[in-house]
C-alpha cells in the first residue's frame, strides 16, 4: 500500500515553482499558512491514540542558544513523525520564567524583573517560530504569571496542612553570591549551579518538601521506566542511596562530659563495631557546641568547619581536619572509651551529624586516624591471602563479600559480613542500644528562597495563630511587577503593602511569608498543566490530564538528571495522591541530547587568566589533510591558541547565533544539520561546512524536484511494466521508507535516515528518467523523500509536496512499504579470485550453483586470470563467487 500519484500536467506546476531554493521566502509563507490553518492544535476529544511529545522549556534569558535549537528539532521531528502516523499529537511549549537571573538583569538595567522577562519571551518565541517549530501555541504556560502559579500555591497549602511541607530551622547550603538558599541538588562540587560561588552553611528557618516520605517509591518505580537511559536510572538510584545499617548508641561518659546523655550515629557497617576507634561528630552537633563553650581553639575551628563545603562529594576528596572535643562516650559492646572529635568530613544534615570511626575499614576514616595518629584496629581479614596494612589502605578493607572473615572480634571471629551483622545488631538491640535500620542518602527539599522573582509562599504569620495558609479564596498571592530590585535583601520585605496582611483564622494583624520558592518547584509540573493550560478549576482538568498523561516523550539535558526529573517524579506521586492525576510517573520515555560543541580560541592574559574569541572572528590556516595549524584573530591579524571543542557557552565566547544561522541559511538548514550532524544522544560538533552541506543538500533535492517538474506528463504507476532500472529504483524507494521509518520511531538515529535519503536521490540521479514508467517510478521516489524529510525539514518539504499537486504535507500519512516491491528477479554477486575482487554477476535470483560457476567462470575480466582450469570454484549462495586457482 502506498499513498497515491495524481496525474498531473508538469506544465501548469512548474510555472508555480521557482527554479532556485530561497527559504527566506518559503519559510515565512510555510509558517503563516501553518498559523492560518492552526495545523498544529491538539485534539482533546480525538478517536486518534495520542502522543504527547515534550522538550524541556527554556528559560527566557534573551535569545536561542544551540543547545535549544537541537533539543527542539528533536522533539519536532518525533512530534511530526507521529502525526504522520496518524497519532493526536500534542507538542506545547512554555517558559520557565522565574529566577534570579531576572533579578540580576533587572539590577543590570533598572527595569522591573518582570518587564525584562515578558520582553524576552517575545523575541525568543518569534524564534521558536522561525524555526518552524509544529508548536500547539494556544496551550502556553509562563510560570511568572499569576494564572500559573496560583495552583502551584494551591497545593502548598494542601501539603502544609498534610504535613508534606513543613517548616523548620536548618543548616542550608547559602549562595553567598546569589543571597540564597541551594538545595543538596544544586551544590555542584561545593558550588552554586548558577552562580559558581563556594557554598557556605547557615541555620535559617526553612520551609520543605518532605521527599524523603517518598524516597521507596522514588527508588522501586524507576523500575518502571523502560524507557529511560540506565544513565539517568542509575544517576537518581544512587542519589536517593537507600542503605541498610543500624542506629548505634553509645552512652556519654559522664566524668568527661559532665552529663548524663547518648551519642546516636547511624553506620551501614555495624559489623565492624568492634572495630571503632574514636567517634566524629560535624561542628553543628550539640556536643561539639557544648565541648566548645569555653575553649577558643574549638569554637575557631567550628566556625571555620560551618564557612566550608556542603556537598557530601566534597568529603571524599577535602583535607581531612580535626579537633578532639576532651570528651568520651562508652563502646556499646566492649565498655571502652572513645575519644570525640569534630571533624570536617561529617555533615550535619546526614544521619544524625555523628559516626563512628573505623579507620581500618574506612577510607575516610583511615586517613584521618593517620593523620592524627590515632588507633587502626583491624576486625576484618582477607580469605584470599590479601596482607593487612596499617600504613596503605587498599580497597579490600571496606569489602563486604565472601571474601572476608571477622578477626579480633572476640565472640564474632571467623564470621562472615552478614553473620557479623546480624549477631552485632542482635546485642545492640538487646541491649537497647541499636536498632536495625533502613535509610536514605536523599534528603527533604528546602524550597524557601530569599528573593524577590519567584512564586510566593502562601503562608500568613500570625502573633497568635502561628503559621496561617492562605485560603483558597484569597489565592493567588500576587506577586507585584513593578519592582527593581537593589541586590539587598528581598524587596518584599520593604513592601508593607505586600506583607501587611490579617490572619485568615483569628482576622488579626499578621505579615505575608516574603520568601519565595525554588523555581525548580515551577518547572516540576508544567508537563501536567499543557493539558489543560486555561482551566480555572485546577491546577488539571481530570479529563484533560487523564487524555494526555503521561508524557510519551521527554527530551532534554543529561544536567537534569538529578536537579530536575527527580523533584517531576516526585510532584507527579503528590498530584497523584490529591487526585489530581493517575499513574505512577510523569514521563514513558526519556531522550537526553548530547552537547553541541564548538572550536575555540583564545590569548593567555598577563594575569593568567585566557580571553577567549568567537569563532567567527577567527581566520585558520589548514594543512594539506584540512587539519587547522594557526589561528589569526582578523580584527588585528595577531595569532590566538586553538584550544579545541567545547560546549558552546558564553564564557568561552563559543557560541553560534541561531538567529544570524537561520537568517543566511534558513531554518530547514539548520534543522537538517543539527539532526545529521550526529545521533541525538551524542555530542554534536559544529562546523561551517557541515551547515553549507546541508544547505546544498537541500538545494539539491529542490533542483531535482524541478527538474523532474519540466519533464512533461508523468503516467499512473503501472507496476507489471517496469524495466529493470526503474524496478531497482522502485525496490531502493521502499527500503528507504523501511529503513527510515525503523531509524526514526525505534532508534532515534536521525542522521542515518538522512543518509538513506541522499543515497535515494542519487538513486534518482542515476535512473535519470525520461519519459513513461520510469518518470513515474521518479515521482515515487521523490515523494517518498520528501514525506521522510518532512519532519526534518518541514518548510523546503510542505512547499515541495505542493508543487507535486499534493495539499499540506502536515496533513499528508507516512509513506508504506510495499513489499511486493522488496522483491527481486535478479542479484548481483562479487566473483573473487584467490579471495581479491575481480568482477561483478548479475543472476537469476533462484539460479543453482552450477549455473552461476558457469556465467562467473565466462566474464571476459575473470579468464584473464584463468591461465590454467581453476581448482576450485566455491558458490556463497546470495553473496560472492570464489574462484581458486
Amino acid at each position: 500500500m502506498r499513498y497515491p500519484i495524481e496525474l498531473l500536467q508538469t506544465t501548469d506546476i512548474a510555472t508555480a515553482m521557482q527554479e532556485n531554493y530561497l527559504p527566506q521566502d518559503i519559510e515565512p509563507t510555510v509558517q503563516a499558512q501553518w498559523a492560518d490553518n492552526n495545523a498544529f492544535a491538539a485534539n482533546d476529544n480525538s478517536d486518534k491514540p495520542k502522543y504527547y511529545c515534550l522538550s524541556m522549556f527554556p528559560y527566557p534569558s534573551g535569545k536561542l542558544h544551540m543547545g535549544h535549537v537541537r533539543n527542539y528539532t528533536i522533539g519536532d521531528v518525533l512530534a511530526r513523525f507521529k502525526k504522520m502516523q496518524g497519532f493526536n499529537v500534542l507538542q506545547p511549549m512554555g517558559w520557565d520564567a522565574f529566577g534570579l537571573p531576572a533579578e540580576n538583569a533587572a539590577m543590570k538595567n533598572n527595569v522591573p524583573p518582570a518587564a525584562w522577562t515578558y520582553s524576552n519571551i517575545a523575541y525568543m518565541k518569534k524564534q521558536l517560530q522561525s524555526l518552524g517549530l509544529a508548536i500547539d501555541w494556544q496551550r502556553e504556560v509562563t510560570t511568572c504569571k499569576p494564572d500559573y502559579y496560583r495552583w502551584e500555591q494551591w497545593l502548598f497549602t494542601r501539603l502544609f496542612q498534610k504535613g508534606i511541607i513543613y517548616k523548620k530551622s536548618g543548616i542550608v547550603n547559602w549562595d553567598p553570591v546569589d543571597n540564597t538558599v541551594l538545595a543538596n541538588e544544586q551544590v555542584i562540587d561545593g558550588k552554586g549551579w548558577r552562580s559558581g560561588a563556594v557554598v557556605e552553611k547557615r541555620e535559617i528557618p526553612m520551609y520543605y518538601f518532605k521527599i524523603t516520605a517518598y524516597a521507596d517509591q522514588l527508588l522501586t518505580d524507576l523500575d518502571q521506566l523502560d524507557g529511560w537511559p540506565e544513565q539517568v536510572k542509575t544517576m537518581q538510584r544512587n542519589w536517593i542511596g537507600k542503605s541498610f545499617g543500624a542506629d548505634i548508641i553509645f552512652d556519654y561518659d559522664q566524668d568527661s562530659i559532665g552529663q548524663a546523655g547518648q551519642l546516636k550515629v547511624y553506620s551501614t557497617r555495624p559489623d565492624t563495631l568492634m572495630g571503632a576507634t574514636y567517634v566524629a561528630v560535624a561542628a553543628e552537633h550539640p556536643l561539639a557546641t557544648l565541648a566548645a563553650e569555653k575553649n577558643p581553639a574549638l569554637q575557631d575551628f567550628i566556625a571555620e568547619c560551618k564557612a566550608g563545603s556542603v556537598a557530601e562529594a566534597d568529603m571524599a576528596t577535602m583535607e581531612k581536619k580535626g579537633v578532639a572535643t576532651g570528651f568520651y562516650v562508652t563502646h556499646p559492646l566492649t565498655g571502652d572509651k572513645l575519644p570525640v572529635w569534630i571533624a570536617n568530613y561529617v555533615l550535619w544534615g546526614y544521619g544524625e551529624g555523628a559516626v563512628m570511626a573505623v579507620p581500618a575499614h574506612d577510607e575516610r576514616d583511615f586517613e584521618f586516624a593517620h593523620k592524627y595518629q590515632l588507633t587502626i584496629k583491624q576486625v576484618y581479614q582477607s580469605t584470599t591471602g590479601a596482607e593487612f596494612n596499617v600504613d596503605t589502605w587498599q580497597d579490600w578493607y571496606a569489602n563486604k563479600d565472601d571474601s572476608i572473615r571477622s578477626i579480633n572480634n572476640g565472640k564474632y571471629d571467623g564470621l562472615s559480613f552478614t553473620a557479623a551483622f546480624d549477631a552485632i545488631v542482635a546485642d545492640l538491640e538487646a541491649t537497647q542500644h541499636g536498632t536495625r535500620k533502613t535509610q536514605f542518602r536523599l534528603r527533604d527539599w528546602g524550597i524557601s528562597r530569599q528573593r524577590y522573582w519567584g512564586c510566593p509562599i502562601p503562608i500568613i504569620h500570625c502573633p497568635s495563630c502561628g503559621d496561617v495558609p492562605v485560603p483558597d479564596h484569597q489565592l493567588p498571592v500576587v506577586l507585584p511587577e513593578d519592582v527593581v530590585p537593589d541586590g539587598g535583601a528581598s524587596p518584599l520585605k520593604r513592601l508593607p503593602e505586600f506583607y501587611q496582611t490579617t490572619c485568615p483564622s483569628c482576622g488579626g494583624a499578621a505579615t505575608r511569608e516574603t520568601d519565595t520558592m525554588d523555581t525548580f518547584v515551577e518547572s516540576s509540573w508544567y508537563y501536567a498543566r499543557y493539558a489543560s493550560p486555561q482551566c480555572e478549576t485546577g491546577m488539571v482538568d481530570p479529563q484533560a490530564a487523564n487524555t494526555w498523561l503521561p508524557v510519551d516523550q521527554y527530551i532534554g539535558g543529561i544536567e537534569h538528571a538529578i536537579l530536575h526529573l527527580l523533584y517531576a517524579r516526585f510532584f507527579h506521586k503528590l498530584m497523584r495522591d490529591e487526585g489530581l492525576v493517575q499513574g505512577d510517573e510523569p514521563f514513558k520515555r526519556l531522550l537526553t541530547q548530547g552537547m553541541v560543541l564548538a572550536d575555540t580560541y583564545y590569548r593567555e592574559m598577563p594575569d593568567g587568566k585566557k580571553d577567549w574569541f568567537n569563532p567567527a572572528d577567527v581566520a585558520l590556516e589548514k594543512d594539506d589533510k584540512g587539519r587547522a595549524i594557526n589561528a589569526i584573530l582578523t580584527t588585528d591579524n595577531q595569532p590566538v591558541l586553538i584550544g579545541g571543542m567545547e560546549k558552546m557557552s558564553k564564557s568561552k565566547n563559543n557560541g553560534v547565533d541561531p538567529q544570524a544561522l537561520i537568517d543566511q541559511y534558513g531554518a530547514d538548514t539548520a534543522r537538517l544539520f543539527m539532526m545529521f550532524a550526529s545521533p541525538p544522544d551524542q555530542s554534536l560538533e559544529w562546523s561551517d561546512a557541515g551547515v553549507e552541506g546541508a544547505h546544498r543538500f537541500l538545494k539539491r533535492l529542490w533542483r531535482s524536484v524541478y527538474l523532474h517538474q519540466q519533464k512533461g506528463f508523468i503516467p499512473a504507476l503501472d507496476v507489471a511494466n517496469l524495466d529493470n532500472n526503474s524496478r531497482d529504483l522502485r525496490r531502493k524507494t521502499h527500503e528507504t521508507i523501511g529503513k527510515t521509518t525503523d531509524d526514526i520511531a525505534r532508534r532515534f538515529t536521525f542522521n542515518t535516515a538522512i543518509a538513506a535519503i541522499m543515497e535515494l536521490l542519487n538513486s534518482v540521479q542515476k535512473l535519470d528518467a525520461k519519459e513513461g514508467q520510469a518518470l513515474a517510478v521518479e515521482r515515487e521516489a521523490l515523494e517518498a523523500a520528501i514525506l521522510i524529510l518532512s519532519p526534518i525539514v518541514p518548510h523546503i518539504a510542505e512547499k515541495l509536496w505542493q508543487s507535486l499537486g499534493h495539499s499540506d504535507i502536515v496533513n499528508a500519512a507516512w509513506p508504506m512499504v510495499d513489499q511486493n516491491a522488496l522483491t527481486r528477479s535478479s542479484i548481483e554477486l562479487m566473483i573473487q579470485v584467490n579471495g581479491k575482487l575481480r568482477g561483478k554477476i548479475e543472476v537469476a535470483v533462484d539460479a543453482d550453483n552450477a549455473t552461476v560457476e558457469q556465467l562467473a567462470l565466462a566474464k571476459p575480466e575473470i579468464q584473464r586470470f584463468l591461465e590454467t582450469p581453476p581448482k576450485k570454484v566455491i558458490v556463497v549462495k546470495g553473496k560472492l563467487v570464489n574462484i581458486v586457482v
